[in-house]
């Protein structure tokens, strides 16, 4: 194989994987546009346990290490797809949270 057309596959690969990340990100957009899918969004985020530690002293440090790995992955995701979301999924579990604690319900 040539020098020339190895950089051309080169170049044709990188081009496909460019355009396999957008589409992914656009996935994860039309996710995050409705509140359902930020609910679940942010749902995974709160199982992973991205906001608390993961120490315990033995080796369920290991398997939450790995949850988190996920949901940072995830949180990764949504900051390159449409970093307002998160703000507004931060709100809206505010907003659950409160009428929960006020006997409101969902």
């Amino acid at each position: 194989m040539s020098r020339l057309s190895k950089e051309a596959e080169q170049e044709k690969r990188l081009d496909a994987e460019k355009l396999e990340r957008e589409v992914f990100l656009n996935d994860v957009r039309h996710v995050l546009s409705s509140v359902q899918g930020r609910r679940f969004v942010w749902w995974i985020l709160d199982m992973a346990g991205v906001y608390r530690t993961s120490f315990t002293g033995n080796s369920t440090t290991f398997f939450n290490e790995g949850a988190r790995n996920i949901g940072l992955r995830v949180l990764a995701y949504v900051m390159d797809a449409k970093p307002e979301a998160f703000l507004l999924m931060q709100q809206e579990d505010k907003k659950r949270k409160e009428r929960k604690a006020n006997g409101n319900g969902r």
